[in-house]
């Protein structure tokens, strides 16, 4: 097969907030996996851990949602933050009836995204809390001036206003956040999102809480009512490949199941399709963005672990997932704004697992690395088909393509020709993962049995790049041209 690339044409910005990521109070996401104490044996800065911390930002991290999912409309921020042997115990009702010590809080958060070099996403509390209550966390971060709020974050010891870019009215409140109908979460969002104010030169950009997975009428009664008081609208999708009551295994699963969990990776095109054509409806100028902030895998927990700590392992599979999406959030940049893959350490498709002092990065990690090239680059089009087990996005960041192909056949290899409207001037790097089995992942006793290795089966003649790519694997090449 051969593909067209019209690599002299401008297109659209792939936003780096695409590549955004999830950390949520739940199982060993925050506490174990970002966050260990300062008194921990485990290296941290200011109880951040330090390789953690450094593998997240090999990846460029763009922007990270804290503090739920589910867990922030149970979540009082007030309870977070002082000294820390005073904060208020609670129980995490959503995720394991734990009871934990709050000792991660705000300070704590934004601690975090500085040393991420990252950019904030906030969810505030609709579902249980109050418009006062939110409007005061927002002055508390965001208030540089004399204020009460602003008073109170200097006498707990930060001087300077941090840098909020974004803010969650709400989340899931279809849900977990309130079991609303969409006509009065419509009337909520209007009337929380007043008071989420601007108090600096910075533009809060206001996220309503959208859609679970195909709810379009969620989408239409949220549009029509608030598009203009929004610049982004949430949309919730996990694979489950046995649906959600009984989700499949994470490391035991057959041919048939591994085709379906790339079949309803892919179905993500024709839901932002569907929710984007809604918006169209009332916002033409695709000026409020799709905001998926919860996608990925969703399998049952590893056996002999709390099942409400949502703990997997992360094959090939997922990163054929990851690799499908990411594709697929390229092909509507105009309208999908941010995602954030669900969950950032210990839950769910994790880019990372620890245990005590141990780490291992995960196929899906390997996968946001290889894609960090096109993060704020110009998507470029194309045209022709590849098989039903390719897929593939190109974009360019001055002189170089880069070109991103996954291949999720189970066996034998694939060769296709991408032609070019210029001369290739050379490859400048190419590298792969690829999977020896269905099932190959990384763990703390083999935790480099899928890694990111040099990739050569490939040839260029004059215009023409045509690649051999092997089955479970997904490529980087970058061009000069």
């Amino acid at each position: 097969m051969t593909i067209k690339i019209l690599n002299t044409k401008s297109g659209t910005t792939i936003s780096k907030y695409i590549y955004g990521h999830f950390s949520e109070h739940l199982g060993r996401c925050i506490y174990e996996g970002l966050y260990v104490g300062e008194d921990s044996p485990i290296p941290n800065k200011n109880g951040m851990r330090t390789d953690v911390v450094e593998a997240l930002k090999n990846i460029k991290i763009p922007v990270l949602r804290w503090p739920g999912g589910c867990f922030a409309d149970e979540y009082h921020w007030k309870d977070g933050i002082g000294p820390k042997e005073n904060r208020k115990t609670i129980v995490n009702t959503h995720w394991g009836g734990v009871t934990e010590n709050n000792h991660f809080g705000t300070h704590e958060f934004f601690e975090l995204v500085k040393q991420l070099e990252c950019e904030a996403y906030v969810n505030g509390n609709v579902g249980s809390g109050t418009v006062q209550e939110m409007s005061e966390w927002v002055e508390y971060i965001t208030m540089n001036g004399i204020s009460p709020m602003a008073d109170w974050r200097r006498e707990n010891g930060h001087e300077e206003a941090w840098s909020m870019k974004f803010f969650g009215v709400g989340n899931e409140n279809w849900g977990c956040g309130g079991n609303m109908r969409p006509e009065y979460y419509a009337d909520l969002y209007r009337r929380y999102q007043t008071y989420v104010r601007q108090y600096g030169d910075q533009k809060i950009y206001k996220v309503a809480g959208g859609a679970n997975v195909d709810d379009y009428h969620w989408t239409k009664t949220l549009m029509k009512n608030a598009h203009w008081l929004m610049d982004g609208l949430s949309l919730h999708y996990y694979v489950h490949p046995q649906g959600w009551e009984k989700k499949g295994s994470a490391l035991a699963f057959d041919e048939a199941e591994w085709i379906i969990t790339c079949q309803k990776a892919a179905h993500m095109d024709e839901l932002i399709t569907r929710h984007s054509a809604i918006m169209d409806q009332y916002d033409p100028e695709k000026r409020v963005g799709i905001i998926v902030d919860e996608w990925g895998t969703w399998f049952s927990a590893e056996p002999g672990t709390n099942p409400g700590f949502l703990y997997q392992q992360n094959t090939i599979r997922d990163a054929m997932v990851a690799a499908i999406t990411l594709n697929i959030f390229h092909k509507h940049a105009e309208r999908v704004h941010m995602a954030n893959i669900a969950q950032t350490v210990n839950v769910l498709q994790a880019m990372i697992l620890t245990d005590g002092e141990k780490m291992v990065k995960t196929p899906s990690y390997h996968v946001f690395d290889l894609y960090k090239v096109h993060q704020d680059a110009e998507r470029i089009e194309s045209h022709g088909a590849a098989s039903e087990t390719i897929t593939y996005t190109v974009s360019k960041q001055a002189d170089t393509l880069h070109l991103s192909i996954c291949n999720f056949a189970v066996s034998g290899s694939e060769a296709i020709s991408f032609d070019f409207e210029t001369a290739i001037q050379g490859i400048k790097e190419a590298r792969y993962i690829v999977g020896d089995k269905m099932n190959a992942h990384n763990d703390f006793d083999h935790p480099e049995d899928v890694v990111i290795q040099s990739f050569e089966d490939y040839t260029t003649n004059n215009s023409q790049l045509t690649i051999n790519i092997p089955a479970m694997s997904v490529l980087t090449i970058s061009l000069a041209v």
